[in-house]
C-alpha cells in the first residue's frame, strides 16, 4: 500500500551533488529512530524520498511535506517489489532486537528478502547502518549486526554497510540506556563493561555519512566505521553526561557482576524495552572503538565531541515534538529533561465494549470540548486548580477543530503529541505540580 504526498512519481529531484546521477532513495525502517530522522535530513538536502514503515499510519502522523510514503514489512516477501520499484538508492535500517531471543533468525530472513526483492527491481545500491563489531563478538546483538550486513552483501546489489557504535542523539537506545542509569541513580553499582571504551558519534554527523555516502561509486561494496572524536569508557560517558545535567554520579565497578546479570535490573530505571536494552548490554563488554580514518577522508566533516553532540541532543529535545511512542522496533526518547522528574513505567487499563472503533474515536476525539474530561470531573477541576495556583497551565483551551484532535493542540494541561485515528492518541502532561 503507498500513500504518496509527493509530485508525479516520474519527476526526478536532483541529489545537489555535482556530477551525480537524479536518483530515488528508500528509506527502509522511516518509522524507526535512525529512519525518522534520516527522512527529513534527506528531504532537507532536496532527494526524492519513499519511507515505508509495517504501519503506515505511523508515518502519517509525522506531518513530513514531499515525502512518498508506503506501507511495508520485511518478513512478508510480497510487500517489498512495489515499495523497491524504480528505487536507486535504498537505505535498509531494519532490525527485530525487539522481539526477543529469536531476533537473529528475524534478521538474517528480513535481509535475504530485501536483497532478493532489490535484486529483481535493479536498485543501484544498499545502504545498510550497521554496529561496530569486534573481533571474535560475543555478543549476539553484535554478531547479528554483523551478519546482516554480509546477507546483503551475498545478493547482486553493491552494498554500503556504516558501522556505527553508540549514537549521541535522542531516542538512540545505548544513549537512553546511559541517560536514564544517571538520571536516576545517584550511586551505581556496575558491571565490567563500564571500563570497555568507545567512540560516540554525534546523530548529526552519523546523518550527513548516510546522506553522503551513496555518491561516491568508490564506496560500492565498502565497510566503513563511524565514529567520533572521543574514545571513552562508558563511566566516562556517564560522568560527563552527569556534569552537563547537574549530576555527579558514583559509579563502583564490582567486577563478579556480568552484563547479562546487570541487564536484568535495567527494567527498573530505563525506558529503553527489556529485550532492546538486554541486547546492548550484551554487546558492551567488548571495546568497540571506530577506526574511520577512511570515512572521514571520503566524506569530510567537523566531527562533534561528546560534549558538543550531547549539548546538541538535550537542546533537540527541548525544540522538537516528542516521540510518542516505542513502534517498529524504533527507540523513542522518553524526553527526560534535567528540570523535571521523568518515571520511565506505565500504569494501564481496559475495558470491553461492543462499539465499533470508529465510535470510540468519536468519543475519544471530544477530550477537553468544552472543557470536559471523561469522569471525576469535580476530582479534575480540583486537580487543575492546584496547578493552576503554583503558575501551571490547567484551564487552557486551544483546540484548533471542536471534533478532531491534531499534534501541538492543548486539551488543558495536556498537550497532543501523536494522532493515530482510530488507533492511539498520545497526550503528555504539562503540570507544574506533580501526580
Amino acid at each position: 500500500m503507498s500513500r504518496s504526498c509527493t509530485t508525479n512519481k516520474s519527476d526526478t529531484i536532483s541529489d545537489g551533488l555535482p556530477g551525480v546521477p537524479l536518483s530515488r532513495h528508500l528509506v527502509f525502517g522511516a518509522s524507526g529512530y535512525i529512519g525518522g530522522h534520516l527522512v527529513p535530513f534527506l528531504l532537507g538536502e532536496g532527494r526524492q524520498v519513499r519511507a515505508t514503515a509495517r504501519n503506515v499510519e505511523v508515518l502519517e502522523s509525522r506531518e513530513w511535506t514531499g515525502v512518498e510514503l508506503a506501507a511495508a514489512d520485511a518478513m512478508r516477501p510480497d510487500t517489498l517489489d512495489q515499495v523497491l520499484n524504480d528505487v536507486d538508492i535504498a537505505y535498509y535500517l531494519v532490525h527485530s532486537m525487539a522481539a526477543g531471543a529469536d531476533f537473529p533468525r528475524l534478521d538474517a530472513s528480513a535481509a535475504r528478502n530485501f536483497a532478493a526483492a532489490a535484486e529483481r527491481q535493479g536498485v543501484r545500491r544498499i545502504v545498510y547502518l550497521g554496529g561496530l563489531v569486534p573481533e571474535a563478538p560475543r555478543s549476539a546483538h553484535l554478531r547479528s549486526r554483523q551478519q546482516t550486513g554480509d546477507i546483503l552483501r551475498a545478493g547482486s546489489v553493491p552494498v554500503t554497510e556504516l558501522r556505527a557504535g553508540m549514537i549521541i542523539g535522542p531516542g538512540s537506545a545505548a544513549w537512553e540506556v546511559i541517560r536514564d542509569l544517571v538520571n536516576h541513580l545517584p550511586v551505581m553499582v556496575t558491571p565490567r563493561w563500564v571500563s570497555s571504551r568507545s567512540t560516540p558519534v554525534a546523530l548529526s554527523n552519523l546523518l550527513r555519512y548516510l546522506a553522503d555516502i551513496p555518491q561516491y561509486e568508490v564506496a560500492a561494496g565498502q565497510t566503513y566505521d563511524v565514529g567520533g572524536p572521543d574514545v571513552l569508557t562508558y563511566a566516562e560517558i556517564m560522568r560527563r553526561y552527569g556534569s552537563l545535567v547537574g549530576k555527579r554520579p558514583l559509579i563502583i565497578p564490582v567486577p563478579v557482576l556480568t552484563p547479562r546479570l546487570s541487564s536484568y535490573w535495567l527494567r527498573l530505571v530505563t525506558s529503553v524495552p527489556t529485550n532492546v536494552a538486554r541486547a546492548l548490554i550484551d554487546g558492551l563488554s567488548q571495546d568497540v572503538v571506530a577506526d574511520d580514518d577512511r570515512l572521514a577522508k571520503l566524506i569530510p566533516q567537523e566531527l562533534l565531541d561528546f560534549d558538543a553532540a550531547a549539548t546538541e541532543s538535550l537542546e533537540a529535545e527541548r525544540q522538537h515534538a516528542i516521540p510518542a511512542r516505542w513502534v517498529e522496533g524504533a527507540i523513542a526518547c522518553d524526553n527526560f529533561r534535567p528540570e523535571y522528574s521523568f518515571y520511565a513505567k506505565q500504569a494501564e487499563g481496559s475495558a470491553v465494549t461492543n462499539a465499533s472503533a470508529a465510535d470510540l474515536w468519536a468519543v475519544v476525539s471530544q477530550i477537553g470540548h468544552k472543557g470536559e474530561l471523561f469522569y471525576g470531573h469535580a476530582l479534575w477541576w480540583l486537580r487543575r486548580t492546584v496547578d493552576w495556583t503554583i503558575g501551571g497551565p490547567s484551564f487552557r483551551r486551544s483546540r484548533r477543530h471542536p471534533e478532531h484532535l491534531r499534534v501541538g493542540d492543548v486539551v488543558d494541561a495536556w498537550r497532543v503529541i501523536a494522532v493515530e485515528p482510530g488507533m492511539r492518541l498520545t497526550l503528555l502532561m504539562e503540570m507544574k505540580a506533580p501526580g
